[in-house]
Order: C-alpha cells, then sequence, then structure tokens
C-alpha cells in the first residue's frame, strides 16, 4: 500500500463530480453527474434490500458506490454508444485500486459484474430505477423523452428487474409526482402559518 496512491485515488474520486452521463447528448444539460446518480443508487438500494428482507446493507452500499466507479477513466456510454464503443472496465478497476489502501474492492467489484448474489441484482435494479426516477422528474421539467422512452424503460421493467420490490417500485414511478415530499412534509401551508383557515360552520 502506498499513500501517495491513495491520495491519487482519492483526487480521482473528487474528480467524478466532472463526469457526465453520455444521454446529456439527447437535449439536456440537466440530467445527473456521475456522483448524483451513485448516490441516489446507494439509497434506492438500501430500500430495495430492506423491504425485500435480503442481502447485507453494508456489501449493497459498497458495491452502489462501485458499480459505475471504471468509468472514470473509461467514460459513460449509452445505449447508443454501446454498438460501436468498447470499454475495457476490468482494467480500468484494476489501475483505479492499484497499489491503494482499498484495493481489495476490485474483487467485490468483479462479484457485482457476475450478477449472481442477491446484493448484486439489487444494486442492478436500483442503478435501472434510478434513470426512471430521473425520467419522470426531467418530464415535470418539461423535458419529454420520458415518453419516447416509454417502450425501452417498459421492456426493463419486464425483463431487466430482479426483485418484486423493484418491479413495485417501477409500477408507481410514472404516476408519481416529484414534488410529493415537499408538498406532503411539516410545511407552513400543512402545519404551519399558512395553513388554510377553518370553514366555520353556522350556528344550527
Amino acid at each position: 500500500m502506498d499513500l501517495e496512491r491513495d491520495l491519487e485515488f482519492l483526487y480521482e474520486i473528487g474528480s467524478l463530480r466532472f463526469v457526465q452521463r453520455a444521454w446529456r447528448q439527447f437535449h439536456n444539460p440537466n440530467f445527473q453527474n456521475f456522483p448524483e446518480h451513485s448516490f441516489r443508487i446507494v439509497w434506492i438500494a438500501m430500500v430495495i434490500a430492506r423491504r425485500e428482507n435480503v442481502g447485507d446493507i453494508n456489501k449493497i452500499v459498497k458495491m452502489a458506490l462501485l458499480h459505475d466507479l471504471p468509468e472514470s477513466r473509461t467514460g459513460d456510454a449509452d445505449y447508443l454508444n454501446r454498438l460501436y464503443t468498447e470499454q475495457n472496465e476490468t482494467k480500468a478497476i484494476n489501475d483505479i485500486f492499484n497499489n491503494t489502501s482499498l484495493k481489495e474492492l476490485t474483487e467485490l467489484w468483479q462479484e457485482y459484474r457476475k450478477m449472481e448474489c442477491i446484493e448484486a441484482k439489487i444494486v442492478k435494479d436500483a442503478d435501472n430505477l434510478d434513470v426512471d426516477f430521473e425520467l419522470q422528474e426531467q418530464f415535470y421539467m418539461g423535458n419529454k423523452i420520458r415518453d419516447s422512452w416509454a417502450p425501452l424503460r417498459k421492456n426493463v421493467a419486464e425483463k431487466k428487474l430482479f426483485t418484486k420490490t423493484a418491479k413495485e417500485i417501477w409500477d408507481k414511478i410514472y404516476n408519481s409526482n416529484p414534488h410529493d415530499w415537499h408538498l406532503h412534509a411539516p410545511n407552513r401551508y400543512t402545519e404551519g402559518d399558512w395553513q388554510p383557515d377553518p370553514i366555520i360552520k353556522p350556528a344550527e
């Protein structure tokens, strides 16, 4: 283990905030960047694991943080790019962790890629669902790509999701309002000084 390599690794992690996801090419500059995508995947995966009552949460969190890490060096490739490019993700993950204090995580990434254990399947479900969450958010911001991609996403829901919970979440996303979290939260309207005046019934 080399402390200098650990510092280089941590700077590389910091640089991920500048790595954009490839589908930003599809007429919108405001899609999530790499860390934003990975951050929500962690939380989606934990929700799925808890609701399914399966898996090692610590392992799931690590896998979720690792799942796209090779893209620090390979870049992202969307469903169009992948017909024309090859990404040597195994070399990238090995080189990223080479001689660092965390080099054993390459084995966990390889386990994720095999997609055999329940933790890997949960993280992949979360990875897929985050796309649907963002498509719904983009729809509320006026981007209609959600409708264009409806057949593609339905295919993912029917053929690519592993867990019952992921399928249930997918069914609800496209009828959900991304603003409900703050509209339904304790706020000035629901509990504070903006509450509507109570209707005063006339005396009988």
